[in-house]
């Protein structure tokens, strides 16, 4: 959250609108991450909108003057089902080709991405992952994935990645996808992701990168989902990750 206020302007000049529709108390989260960035020297607002407002042309002015976008956890499907295709989200991407910086948590994360995990799966069950029991295979149709906010294209971002064990939720997306890069990000951890396209991890924690693009997957229309080649990389915090050439460059020890 500190490089966050430091990269939308520093103390004193950061003016960062928070996004808190995931939340099923979405006044509350909000309110909650106003005082923290506020605690960090950024002057922050709460953008919480339905999606008859996110098309109005007044309510998205309000993100005019935004030198950064956050977008707080929860339900990944709630911020899409609000925001997707609105005037709001227009000035959103407008906001950030100008320069503003856009981040997020949890759900915040997950939406980034132009195609997202919802956290629906099949059969339905507990979706936090624990242990891996609720994502016990690595299959076809087993995780649902839905259109994101589309910041960072090419990719999909799984989150509390190490910690919920989401390996199979992220390879089963992936190999179903595979010229998109799957990024699970741990707890406690981020990719700061730099003008030049390249991602930085930042934080406590790893992140597992899952690039299938050069691999050979079974034919879509078999139903084992299998494939060669598949590149990981497991990036400590300081690891610097090349999307445009799949490369990855680890910490100095």
């Amino acid at each position: 959250m500190r490089r966050f206020v430091e990269l939308a302007g520093g103390p004193g000049r950061a003016r960062i609108a928070v996004v808190p529709m995931a939340s099923e108390e979405a006044a509350e989260s909000g309110a909650d991450l106003v005082r923290e960035l506020d605690g960090l020297g950024a002057k922050a607002f709460v953008f919480l909108v339905d999606r008859a407002q996110a098309e109005s042309a007044a309510v998205a002015r309000r993100l005019d003057s935004a030198s950064g976008i956050w977008f707080g956890g929860g339900d990944q499907a709630r911020l899409t089902a609000a925001l997707g295709g609105t005037r709001s989200l227009r000035t959103m991407h407008e906001r950030y080709r100008a320069g503003a910086v856009v981040g997020g948590t949890s759900a915040g994360a997950a939406i980034m991405s132009d195609s997202m995990i919802t956290g629906n799966q099949t059969p339905p069950g507990d979706t936090t992952g624990y242990y891996g029991d609720d994502y016990p295979e690595i299959g076809r149709h087993r995780v649902e994935v839905r259109p994101g906010l589309g910041f960072l294209p090419g990719a999909i971002v799984d989150q509390h990645f190490l910690r919920r064990e989401r390996h199979n939720r992220l390879l089963s997306a992936v190999l179903e996808r595979p010229r998109l890069v799957g990024v699970g990000i741990d707890e406690s951890t981020a990719i700061e992701v730099s003008p030049d396209g390249r991602w930085r991890v930042l934080g406590e924690s790893d992140v597992l990168v899952v690039d299938a693009r050069r691999s050979r997957v079974t034919s879509p229309d078999s139903p084992e989902l299998g494939a060669s080649d598949i590149t990981l990389h497991l990036l400590p915090p300081g690891s610097v990750y090349d999307p445009s050439k799949g490369r990855a460059t680890l910490p100095p020890r």
